[in-house]
């Protein structure tokens, strides 16, 4: 199999072990120490500095604790602080328990509720083919895309919609390229003529093997090989597109199949998956598909409508990270070894950049009824595979992690010699071995990636990482 992986941007992974969540779970009880707190009291209280996982669970239980006073949140990287919006008027008892939370309050004129009708009204007058809309919590504001097909009456429809609720509720912006699914005939897992990318190991509701990719490539074919005219190695258990999500569950056809939690990012390297979360707007993630290999970029809006040719899909995440045809179903993650989505479509490319949406992991595994994971050793890998500064990340020194051990969250992970197997620290290649095609991790820099501050040294047109892109996550070996 051949295919090139052209990354366009650097995609860094912080050496170390998998942090679980946790944070918000320690900070958010104190929002209820003083419910009585005067504004100066709570102008005084300076915003927690948050990964981003950490604030999407601090946002999850915000959002319960505020009620109707919540108006979305979102992650401000360069400060490493959640913002939340308030709706404007007299809240000064829940900015304060948002603030003795940990997040940074911001008062805003728009409710969920109001945003909610606007996109309604969308939906009922503006269903375009070409379109996509999500709420921006940024800009308290509805979103609203079309891509180069709306012209015309079109166009005119879309835009006076929008014109229709008001600048101050939503806006309108042109996209260059065309939204689309990201099938393709060519690499990865293969079926009935169409390439897609596997997201994520799973275990099923029975308890077998499978994994999770895009609906769009489930409904495209039943059977699924990893090798282009290979003997098919799983079947669809069922697929949902267009509708609720863009989301397949497919079951691995050996049941002895082994199924580890991690992502293939390439150059012999994986990132050991830990658990599924939700997307935060503003969090930094990292995509792997098996035409373009890994890619990273900010999350900019949930609960995305888009208006594909085949149909709409609703509850997506909006992202800028770029995308082409054969990355579909491929894993959408955090550095910290979070599950995030599964690419679906959107457009442009990784050349030009556009938008690109992704069902998110959590909603998918509570409609198949699977979990993340199958209790295997994290890392996954034989002995001589994956190396971490000499270590073997595989199942070395009787540190395999069991279906009782913490993978990753701070225990023995399946690293050689008592090593924790972080994401992507010490499953990644020592310094100075061979990377793809040739290239040197350790410093040396050829427009790649970069996995743990080393650059992976993919550099744009190289064949870099065939392999990499081969599997796209797939690790059922």
């Amino acid at each position: 199999m051949s295919h090139k992986r052209i990354p366009k941007r650097k995609a860094a992974f912080a050496a170390g072990t998998v942090v679980a969540l946790g944070a918000a779970a320690i900070l958010l009880p104190n929002a209820n120490a003083s419910q009585d707190g005067s504004s100066n009291d709570a102008a005084a209280i300076a915003p927690k500095t948050l990964k981003a996982t950490d604030a999407s669970d601090l946002a999850s239980q915000l959002e319960e604790l505020l009620g109707d006073a919540f108006a979305g949140s979102y992650y401000d990287s360069d400060s490493q602080q959640l913002v939340v919006n308030v709706i404007s008027g007299d809240n000064n008892n829940v900015v304060v328990q948002a603030k003795k939370a940990g997040a940074k309050v911001r008062e805003v004129d728009n409710s969920l509720t109001e945003l909610a009708a606007g996109a309604k009204t969308l939906k009922e007058e503006a269903t375009i083919p070409g379109t996509s809309w999500a709420v921006d919590p940024r800009t308290n504001k509805i979103l609203v895309t079309a891509d180069s097909t709306v012209t015309g009456d079109k166009w005119n429809t879309i835009e006076s919609t929008v014109k229709s609720l008001g600048s101050d509720m939503a806006t309108i912006k042109k996209s260059a390229g065309t939204f689309k699914t990201f099938v393709s005939g060519g690499d990865a897992i293969f079926g009935g003529g169409a390439r897609c990318s596997l997201g994520f190991n799973v275990t099923a509701g029975d308890g077998s093997p499978a994994f999770l990719t895009a609906g769009h490539c489930g409904v495209a074919a039943e059977q699924w090989a990893d090798a282009e005219d290979g003997q098919p190695i799983a079947t669809v258990d069922q697929a949902t597109f267009p509708g609720d999500g863009d989301f397949a569950l497919v079951k691995y056809d050996d049941p002895a199949t082994e199924a580890p939690s991690e992502v293939n990012v390439g150059g012999g390297q994986t990132v050991a998956i830990s658990q599924a979360a939700d997307a935060e707007v503003g969090a930094q993630v990292f995509r792997m598909g098996s035409t373009t290999g890994l890619a990273d970029g900010q999350v900019l809006g949930l609960d995305a409508t888009v208006n594909y040719p085949e149909g709409t899909v609703t509850g997506l995440i909006q992202t800028d990270v770029c995308a082409e045809p054969g990355d579909s179903g491929g894993s959408l993650f955090t550095q910290d070894g979070s599950a995030i989505g599964l690419t679906s479509g959107g457009s442009g490319d990784c050349t030009a950049g556009g938008e690109t949406f992704f069902q998110p992991v959590t909603t998918a595994l509570t409609a198949v009824g699977a979990t993340l994971g199958a209790g295997d050793a994290a890392g996954g890998a034989g002995a001589g595979d994956d190396q971490a500064g000499g270590e073997e990340a595989g199942a070395g020194a009787g540190d395999e992690a069991g279906a009782g051990d913490e993978a990753g969250a701070g225990g023995d992970a399946g690293a050689g010699a008592g090593e924790e197997a972080g994401a992507g620290g010490d499953a990644s290649a020592s310094p100075g071995e061979e990377v793809g095609a040739g290239q040197e991790v350790g410093g040396e820099e050829a427009g790649g990636d970069v996995i743990g501050g080393e650059e992976t040294g993919n550099g744009a047109g190289d064949a870099a990482g065939d392999a990499a892109g081969d599997a796209a996550g797939q690790t059922h070996n």
